[in-house]
């Protein structure tokens, strides 16, 4: 289903850049127009008009200089074809040279201020954006007692700095407790869910000593959420489910994970990967009607000092190039071994970059941390 609105989504936005390029065409169109008649026996024809309306319809589709290179060519070209006709010296030419220099002069100046006031808007969203985005995908801290973590957020969408994709880590008394999820559905809607969703698990991480229990707070906030908006926003409706992942890192040397329909994390030890698959399949947050059983139980796996543990949404491992071949994220892991949290993240980013020629098509999340020594562990502790 998602793929099928990314579908539309694309074939709508091809669709208005085509009419966008045509409209930018239509000045210049019709100058050219204004230069056929005037240079052929249809002379007679008065194009005053068609010429003034070309820097005006200019300043409508392109900037400042569209529309100073559209009202330069108009002002060249009512020179020229008054010349070779041998116009000069009747009062229309004049006129309609006066015109169409006093329109240009409209045309360029009211597109430059224009373009001032929507980069100030633009400017004033984005520091809005981002102001969002520190408040729902804030960046994990450096050192969260036994683990050193580091996260990175991509947004799919040109511009957009907060999608719905999310990710959050706290240190707590069960110790470190970590979610990557994906809100199947985009724009606001999502983002609304994505934001339930981590003030939940923001809230009971600190209070339930069950995992289970957290991310069962996660689906009820997100029900909650669906059923405020689903009568607004028919896309929640639709698309109203999460794919969760939680893990918790306690003293103990091993980790565990209550997966939610999510991508199964990777562990790197000793420069080998592995997948730590959930051992009875659950579906997303959203779907708990699709759960014959028991909510779910808690996995433990083996995380020992040295282990590195990558949690991620599912734009990193369906990333495909133009060829149409997915991202090889193990083997990525693989060569990054030896590389520091930061640096491990920003080089599989530019992995993925490459991969993809630059075009992400859907949001990525990366949640990364590494399982320290107990002394490193209680330093980061000290102040």
């Amino acid at each position: 289903m998602r793929s099928l609105f990314r579908s539309l989504r694309s074939g709508a936005g091809g669709h208005s850049g085509v009419a966008l390029t045509l409209a930018k065409c239509v000045p210049f169109a019709i100058t050219l127009v204004v230069v056929g008649i005037e240079l052929s026996p249809l002379h007679f024809l008065y194009t005053g008009p068609m010429l003034t309306a070309t820097p005006a319809l200019a300043a409508v589709t392109m900037g400042p200089k569209g529309t100073t290179a559209a009202a330069a060519f108009a002002l060249a070209v009512s020179v020229t074809t008054a010349t070779y006709n041998q116009a000069w010296g009747t009062q229309l030419v004049y006129t309609n040279f006066l015109a169409v220099l006093v329109v240009s002069v409209a045309a360029v100046m009211g597109s430059s201020a224009v373009r001032t006031l929507r980069e100030k808007e633009l400017h004033q969203v984005r520091r809005i954006a981002v102001a969002a985005q520190e408040v729902l995908l804030r960046p994990v801290p450096a050192r969260l007692g036994p683990v050193r973590a580091a996260s990175m957020y991509l947004a799919a969408e040109t511009g957009a700095q907060i999608g719905g994709d999310l990710y959050e880590a706290v240190q707590t008394r069960y110790g470190v407790r970590m979610i990557v999820g994906d809100v199947r559905g985009k724009g606001l809607p999502a983002v609304r869910a994505a934001a339930a969703v981590l003030g939940a698990f923001r809230e009971a991480v600190h209070y339930e000593d069950d995992l289970v229990e957290v991310i069962n707070h996660c689906a009820a906030a997100l029900r909650r959420e669906v059923a405020l908006r689903g009568a607004v926003d028919q896309i929640v409706v639709l698309e109203g489910f999460v794919t969760a992942l939680v893990a918790q890192v306690p003293d103990t040397h091993e980790i565990q994970l209550v997966n939610r329909g999510h991508p199964p994390p990777l562990v790197l030890r000793q420069g080998t990967v592995q997948a730590l698959m959930p051992s009875s399949p659950l579906p997303p947050l959203g779907l708990e009607e699709l759960i014959i059983g028991p909510s779910g139980k808690t996995d433990s796996y083996p995380f020992v000092p040295g282990d590195r543990l990558l949690l991620h949404t599912d734009g990193v491992i369906e990333a495909r190039n133009r060829h149409g071949d997915f991202f090889s994220l193990p083997e990525a892991v693989e060569a990054l071994y030896t590389r520091t949290p930061h640096e491990f993240l920003e080089q599989l980013h530019q992995g993925l970059i490459r991969h993809t020629d630059g075009h992400l098509a859907d949001d990525v999340a990366m949640l990364l941390v590494d399982r320290l020594a107990e002394e490193a562990g209680e330093q980061s502790e000290l102040p």
